[in-house]
C-alpha cells in the first residue's frame, strides 16, 4: 500500500486551534449504514444498554520546558517519557547544538538538566530535582505541533480528560476522543445501562511522528507503554462472551486492546509496551466500535481508522466532514464508527 493513497486536502480554517467553549459542544459524525450529522450529546442514541465503553485513563504531563545553556542559548525540551525519578528522555530544539555533558538551566538557574546521552532523535536528561516536581513547577501543556499558539491556562484543564487518573501521569498528548465527555454526560450514560472500564496507554511523541516511507508496510511505528489490569480484562471478556459491544473511546484504547488480544480473541492482564501498527488489512479481534476525532492525512492514526472503518468509507467520511465544516484534530469534532453496513 502507498501512503499517497491516504492523503486528503484539509483547509487550515477547519483545524481546531481552541477547545469548544464547553466540553461536548462538538459535532458527531455517525458512520454506520450511512453518514449522519449529529451533536456529540446525541452519542447515547447510538449506544445500547450493556455496551462497554473502554476509556484510556492516562494523564497528560506538563511536558514542555523552556531553558537555556550557560552561553545564553535558548533550549526547548519536550519530555517524551519519564524513565526514572530524576531521568527523562526528550526531544529538544535549540539555536546551539547540544552535546553530552551540556547543562540546561531553567528559570533562575535553580534547576539543572544534564544531558547524559543522545539516542537517535532523543536526549536523556538527568534532573537536579525530581522530574515530576520540575514539570509541575516549570512545565507547560504540550499542545500538538499543529496548534500553533502558546499554551494558556485553560489548556491545563481542557487538554485533559475528566477521568484522567493522577496516578497515571505519563503522557505527552491527550487521548483526544475522551476530551468530549464531561462528568454529567458519563453519569447519563451509566444511568442508561452503559458500562465502563479503564485501561492505560501512555501516549508518546511518536503519535505525531510522520510516516517517511511511501510503502506503508516499511514504516516502523513508535512504542508506547500499556497496562490492562485484571478488572478491565475480566470486564472486557465478560462483555465479549455475552455478545455485548466493546467500544473503544479513542485510537489509543483500540491500539492497547488489540495489542493485548490473542489470536483467539482473549484478553488477559498485561503490563508492558506495544509497537502494534494498525493499517488496512489488519483483522480486529476485540473492538466492535470506535469513537475518535478526525486525524491528520497520511498519519498512522488515519491509517488505523481506515483499517477499522474501511479505506474507502473513511475517505468518504472525511470528505463529507470537510464539506460540512467539521473541526479537525485534538480539539476538534468526533466520529463514531460502528461498522454496521
Amino acid at each position: 500500500m502507498n501512503l499517497v493513497d491516504f492523503n486528503f486536502d484539509l483547509p487550515e480554517d477547519l483545524i481546531a486551534f481552541q477547545p469548544p467553549k464547553t466540553r461536548g459542544a462538538s459535532k458527531l459524525l455517525v458512520m454506520g449504514e450511512r453518514f449522519e450529522d449529529k451533536e456529540f450529546n446525541q452519542l447515547e442514541d447510538y449506544l445500547l444498554p450493556g455496551d462497554l465503553l473502554v476509556l484510556n485513563n492516562t494523564k497528560v504531563l506538563k511536558a514542555r520546558l523552556m531553558g537555556f545553556k550557560e552561553t545564553g542559548a535558548k533550549v526547548e525540551i519536550l519530555i517524551e517519557r519519564i524513565i526514572g525519578s530524576y531521568l527523562a528522555s526528550a526531544q529538544t530544539k535549540s539555536n546551539s547544538k547540544l552535546k553530552e555533558g551540556d547543562i540546561v538551566y531553567l528559570e533562575g538557574q535553580t534547576i539543572q538538566l544534564t544531558l547524559k546521552e543522545k539516542k537517535n532523535y532523543l536526549c536523556v536528561f538527568e534532573f537536579s530535582e525530581s522530574v515530576l516536581s520540575v514539570l509541575d513547577s516549570f512545565g507547560e501543556v504540550p499542545l500538538p505541533p499543529y496548534i500553533k499558539r502558546p499554551a494558556v491556562p485553560v489548556d491545563e484543564e481542557r487538554y485533559q480528560t475528566v477521568y484522567a487518573d493522577p496516578e497515571k501521569l505519563n503522557s505527552v498528548a491527550a487521548p483526544t476522543a475522551g476530551l468530549h465527555f464531561d462528568l454529567s454526560h458519563l453519569d447519563i450514560l451509566k444511568s442508561k445501562g452503559i458500562q465502563f472500564t479503564e485501561i492505560t496507554l501512555n501516549i508518546g511523541l511518536g503519535t505525531f511522528k510522520p510516516l517517511k516511507v511511501n510503502k506503508i508496510e516499511d514504516h516502523v511505528i513508535h512504542k508506547e507503554r500499556i497496562s490492562v489490569d485484571s478488572i478491565a480484562a475480566e470486564t472486557i471478556m465478560k462483555a465479549k462472551n455475552e455478545g455485548r459491544r466493546v467500544i473503544a473511546i479513542g485510537t489509543t484504547v483500540l491500539r492497547c486492546l488489540e495489542s493485548v488480544a490473542t489470536s483467539s480473541q482473549v484478553i488477559a492482564p498485561y503490563e508492558g509496551e506495544t509497537d502494534l501498527f494498525v493499517y488496512p488489512g489488519y483483522q480486529f479481534k476485540i473492538v466492535d466500535a470506535l469513537l475518535t476525532n478526525f486525524h491528520l492525512p497520511k498519519s498512522s492514526l488515519f491509517l488505523l481508522v481506515s483499517a477499522f472503518g474501511g479505506s474507502e468509507r473513511i475517505m468518504s467520511a472525511y470528505l463529507h466532514a470537510i464539506r460540512n465544516e467539521y473541526r479537525f484534530f485534538s480539539y476538534g469534532d468526533s466520529m463514531f464508527i460502528t461498522n454496521d453496513e
